[in-house]
């Protein structure tokens, strides 16, 4: 017996299947763009509270270093004001000729520094004057170790020379500090080996450049026994009147 169908009704049927198929299809994309702005957002919330973590974990490494740089920088300038006191109190014992006092002081500032060129230079120029030329110089030269172009270190090793009576050593080393700075007493080092040499010329010269930086330097000048081979010269006596 064959089947009987009506007329339109499974072309009906494919339409309604074809339209509930693009309805579910239509479901599935607006729940996926949904899902997928949910996403975002919690993304955009995570990647915000990331963002907001790191820019505070900047901030504390900011902080930390900008009080790091300030502890560093007071322990800096406490032991700046430490090497400066010491250097200060063996200086003074230097110009007061209390000259192993100012060796003692300046052994306490190469212990706490043992980088410091002032220390070195200050305890070498004492052992000049009390008596010990090669550990002078041992100093001295650690000082320009240190720091090359320190003028000061490079006067005294000058005035070492000069002191122990080695006057051509003196003189390369009183020019050599004039190549890093305009010392008075170095024209004046220079003037006065020249004096004693007998060189009216040359002390002329650098004795009067001493006392353009300086006019104090003509009262020097009238009492150093250095200048006696030169001091009846009518050119000396008018520079130091």
């Amino acid at each position: 017996m064959s089947r009987i169908e009506l007329p339109g009704e499974k072309k009906t049927k494919k339409i309604i299947l074809i339209a509930l198929v693009i309805l579910a299809i239509l479901v599935l994309i607006f729940e996926g763009i949904k899902n997928y702005k949910k996403t975002l957002d919690l993304n955009d919330g995570s990647q915000e509270k990331k963002i907001e973590s790191l820019d505070s974990q900047q901030e504390l490494i900011s902080i930390k270093k900008e009080n790091n740089d300030k502890n560093d920088k007071e322990q800096l300038a406490k032991e700046d004001e430490r090497e400066t006191l010491l250097y200060n109190e063996a200086y003074k014992f230097f110009f007061s000729h209390e000259y192993d006092s100012a060796i003692d002081k300046a052994n306490e500032i190469i212990v706490d520094f043992p980088n410091s060129a002032k220390g070195y230079n200050i305890r070498g120029i004492s052992k000049a004057y009390n008596g010990s030329f090669d550990y002078a110089m041992r100093d001295i030269d650690k000082a320009l170790d240190i720091e090359p172009n320190y003028g000061y270190a490079i006067f005294n090793k000058a005035l070492t020379y000069e002191l122990y009576n080695k006057f051509d050593e003196a003189l390369l080393w009183y020019n050599k500090d004039l190549e890093v700075e305009n010392y008075v007493w170095t024209y004046y080092g220079i003037a006065s080996i020249y004096g004693r040499r007998g060189d009216a010329e040359n002390t002329i010269i650098y004795l009067k450049k001493a006392i353009d930086i300086d006019e104090a330097v003509k009262n020097e000048a009238k009492a150093e026994a250095d200048f006696d081979p030169v001091r009846d010269l009518k050119e000396f006596k008018e520079l130091i009147r």
